[in-house]
């Protein structure tokens, strides 16, 4: 089951294990079950502490397992083989219900311990989605703390009759208590947002009483870690506020363009940003969205729940969002056959027909990944012809399923009201307007600034971006931008570290100046 150096690298794992436990393993005839009990059996053998025992509850979930503390309530289920993304989320699972030293803020702990109520969560995940282990793993270390938390994590491919009834049609999706709790990747901090409802307020209370900041960077991805790296070496009073830390990177599939690093994942890449940051005297202040920004001998910035942050200077590196083609039915259907991701969502349309809206290369290499899952693609592309690159195009037109349509205009994306069932287009060089039926639509069409919050504030150009100078000095004095956010072309991760950086140093720069100026006595005549 397991290839050899995979094997080996499990198995200096589980010489961590402190703990005895216990895998319950819940299995049929078919083959899934078969495949299931051949990777518990090898798991099993590399440690004394792991006893695999079959399952007696009819009820569950076939194939399934539960990795459970013996002697106790502390347990986590998965229903299905937990592979590809998820086996990080399984080895997780095996350390920590064996009692490994789970790594999370000793509050945050605390906070999930206070937790009143019965919670039984069930996460629809895919195998190929990037953004799902952040919300398996954080429900599993959420149930590990608290016992009268339950979560299992489930398969959506291998059990699509269930993904069917609930008409779930984006991953990850969360239900609660049988009722659907949230989509899309959470960390444990934004769930227990969603479960503690005075979670706000006290931490509105807590930023509202923080000093003023030397640097204030206001994003967490690229741009916004280079940023309080170089603001921190230079050892003045830094802080970071961001919405979620690593921003668009953690949707990204794969990196293999930022120079020195051949290859790898945005989430991965998201967390070795934040674990730079956190390696100097850096604040840093997750999930937090800021609203206002107020100039002044102290620049403030407002956050939506009421606190106001000041700093004597302050980075704009909020970066940019995925574009929205602004038809009817695009926010009806938003995850019940929109989609924005096609790494995450592609494997819920399998055997159906898509289509994908965008000619670039992120709109071409949607296609070609979802070509290999679905039955049908349709391309439809605004322009005369493809924007992608050559060797993209010619893989597209390659294969047998995929059909490109050009000089369309996209006008609506239709529906029965649950769920989608196909879109209209404009023939742009015929004027006939034309429909695909399908059930499912991915939209690549580029990025949107996020700067709704600055309107009026500081100078954006026609498409919303904050205008920079050389320094990412913006049109107030003391604010700086970096990043996709920014004027600066050519939307790339490595630029935008770059863009960082030199508005950090711009900042410091900005800090020295204004320094010197504030000592300097006042000219004064006087007569001898």
């Amino acid at each position: 089951m397991l290839e050899a150096s995979l094997k080996a690298q499990l198995q200096s794992y589980m010489e961590r294990i402190t703990q005895p436990i216990e895998i319950i393993e819940h299995l049929d005839e078919g083959a899934k079950s078969r495949e299931l009990h051949e990777l518990l059996q090898e798991i099993a053998a590399m440690s004394s502490k792991i006893s695999l025992v079959q399952g007696t509850d009819g009820s569950q979930r076939k194939p399934s397992f539960t990795i459970a503390r013996t002697g106790t309530d502390v347990q986590v289920t998965f229903a299905g083989i937990p592979m590809g993304h998820e086996f990080t989320s399984l080895v997780l699972a095996l350390l920590q219900v064996g009692g490994h030293p789970i790594k999370l803020d000793e509050s945050v702990i605390e906070q999930i311990r206070n937790l009143d109520g019965e919670y039984n969560f069930e996460t629809y995940f895919s195998l190929s989605c990037q953004n799902c282990p952040d919300v398996v793993q954080a429900l599993n270390v959420m149930s590990i703390i608290n016992p009268r938390i339950r979560h299992v994590a489930i398969d959506g491919a291998l059990y699509q009759s269930e993904v069917d009834q609930r008409q779930i049609m984006s991953v990850p999706t969360m239900y609660l208590n049988g009722e659907k709790f949230g989509q899309g990747r959470s960390s444990v901090e934004e769930i227990l947002a969603q479960l503690d409802t005075g979670a706000s307020a006290r931490k509105a209370d807590e930023l509202a009483k923080k000093e003023a900041f030397d640097v204030l960077v206001v994003g967490g991805g690229p741009a916004g870690a280079a940023a309080a790296v170089y603001a921190a070496r230079k050892g003045i009073r830094t802080g970071v506020v961001a919405e979620r830390f690593g921003g668009q990177v953690l949707d990204t599939m794969a990196i293999e363009n930022f120079i020195s690093v051949k290859e790898t994942e945005g989430p991965r890449f998201a967390a070795a940003l934040e674990e730079h940051v956190k390696a100097y005297d850096v604040d840093i202040m997750n999930l937090q969205r800021a609203t206002k920004l107020v100039a002044g001998d102290l620049v403030e910035v407002q956050l939506e729940n009421g606190a106001t942050l000041k700093s004597k200077t302050v980075i704009l590196a909020t970066g940019a969002r995925w574009r929205e083609i602004n038809v009817p039915g695009e926010k009806e259907y938003r995850n019940a056959g929109v989609a924005y991701c096609p790494h995450c969502d592609g494997p819920l349309f399998k055997g159906k027909r898509v289509a994908v809206i965008g000619g670039g290369n992120s709109g071409v290499e949607a296609a070609i990944d979802l070509a290999g899952v679905v039955a049908h693609v349709t391309l439809i592309e605004f322009g005369d012809e493809l924007r992608a690159d050559a060797v993209l195009q010619r893989k597209l037109r390659s294969l047998a399923n995929v059909d490109i349509i050009v000089s369309a205009q996209t006008t609506e994306i239709t529906g029965d009201g649950k769920k989608v069932n196909g879109l209209t287009y404009t023939d742009r060089t015929s004027g006939e307007s034309r429909k695909v039926d399908l059930e499912g639509v991915f939209i690549q069409i580029g990025l949107v600034p996020n700067t709704e919050w600055l309107k009026g504030t500081l100078k954006l150009s026609r498409y919303g971006e904050i205008e920079v100078d050389a320094k990412g000095q913006t049109s107030l004095p003391g604010v700086f931008a970096a990043g996709d956010v920014t004027t600066v072309p050519y939307k790339q991760i490595i630029i935008a570290c770059g863009d960082g950086a030199k508005a950090a140093l711009g900042a410091f720069d900005h800090l020295i100046r204004s320094s010197v100026s504030a000592e300097e006595p006042s000219a004064v005549a006087t007569t001898v």
